[in-house]
């Protein structure tokens, strides 16, 4: 019986110096991405990816096209070297990961993919430049305290990643106020080392800016369901237009624990696709028995 593979696509901050390197060397399809990547762009991402340092791949406008071409890369390794047994049956991804989700679903072409995430990127980059942001993790705290402190300091919670685990983020002082309020109530708090405030208010220019880009392209009908940050559901389930949500999810927290849940209900086993395997991690505390798979490049 064929298997039901659910997709898992890596988010900004899985990136690491020579991720995908051996993918370039081992397989063909994966090779004709990068060398695409390279056009597109018009410069070295594969360069970037192989031999460019962690500084280097830090900034949102190399990291993000980096993860997502290496996502993809490995997906075209993948189904370069399939036996037939495995149906990829439904797609999604970390904040940056839904963009490549996005495009191995159909919805765009690899060519418009990449720009809309070199765009991301770049606006990102920008809001993170203009203002003075921060993110800080919060372990083992309940979510109604924790929303309560958000509220008073004036952040917002940015990821619901798995049971137990947030993500805040906002303005720097209001970021360290929010962790001090909760310190007692939670198991472990630490501030993320992050260029910006991602998911939050921060960036509502960039969110703004990249709604207005993507009405400058063209988006298909998906050829499989893809599940969504800013909803915590299934694209075809929502009100809400795909681009609008992609615009809005820059703003939004990412609802991770709610879209594991939610492609675990359609699949027999979750694929990680791209460097890391924090998405692997998170299912385990979702569901410690659920089957998952990383390429962990």
């Amino acid at each position: 019986m064929m298997a039901k593979i659910g997709l898992m696509f890596a988010g900004q901050g899985a990136q690491h110096p020579g991720m995908g390197q051996a993918l370039y060397q081992s397989s063909e399809a994966a090779r004709k991405l990068y060398e695409e990547a390279d056009r597109i762009l018009g410069w070295k991402l594969s360069e970037l990816c192989f031999n460019g340092s962690q500084e280097e791949l830090t900034a949102c406008a190399h990291c993000q096209p980096a993860i997502f071409v290496t996502s993809l890369a490995a997906l075209a390794a993948r189904m370069e070297n399939s036996s037939g047994e495995e149906e990829f049956v439904a797609a999604g991804g970390l904040s940056l990961g839904e963009l490549a989700a996005v495009t191995a679903a159909g919805v765009v072409d690899f060519e418009n993919g990449l720009k809309m995430v070199a765009k991301r990127g770049e606006l990102m980059d920008e809001c993170c430049r203009s203002t003075i942001g921060a993110m800080a993790a919060v372990i083992g705290c309940d979510d109604s305290v924790l929303e309560a402190a958000c509220q008073k300091c004036g952040v917002v919670v940015a990821n619901y990643n798995c049971p137990g685990q947030r993500i805040v983020s906002g303005e720097a002082k209001a970021v360290e106020a929010c962790i001090a309020e909760v310190s007692s109530a939670s198991l472990k708090t630490q501030l993320l080392q992050v260029a910006g405030a991602y998911h939050s208010p921060l960036m509502a220019t960039a969110a703004e800016a990249f709604g207005a880009f993507l009405g400058g392209i063209a988006f298909e009908a998906p050829k499989m369901p893809i599940v969504h940050n800013v909803t915590g559901g299934w694209c075809e389930e929502s009100t809400i237009p795909l681009k609008e949500l992609l615009a809005r999810q820059i703003v939004s927290s990412v609802r991770w624990e709610e879209c594991a849940g939610a492609l675990m209900s359609k699949c027999d086993k979750l694929l990680e696709l791209g460097p890391g395997r924090v998405l692997c991690g998170l299912a385990r505390r979702i569901d410690k028995r659920y089957p998952t798979e990383a390429t962990d490049l």
